[in-house]
């Protein structure tokens, strides 16, 4: 049995930061769509 990886807390770290990476640019999208729609409807 070959494991690639060695260490699966390094591996499940980088994962969790991947998925943290992706949320954030998840929330900040929102932020930015939030912000266009509320300029939109003052002008």
């Amino acid at each position: 049995m070959t494991n690639e990886n060695p260490d699966p807390l390094a591996e499940r770290k980088r994962i969790i930061a991947g998925r943290n990476r992706a949320m954030a640019l998840v929330l900040l999208g929102l932020v930015v769509l939030f912000f266009a729609i509320t300029i939109a409807k003052m002008s």
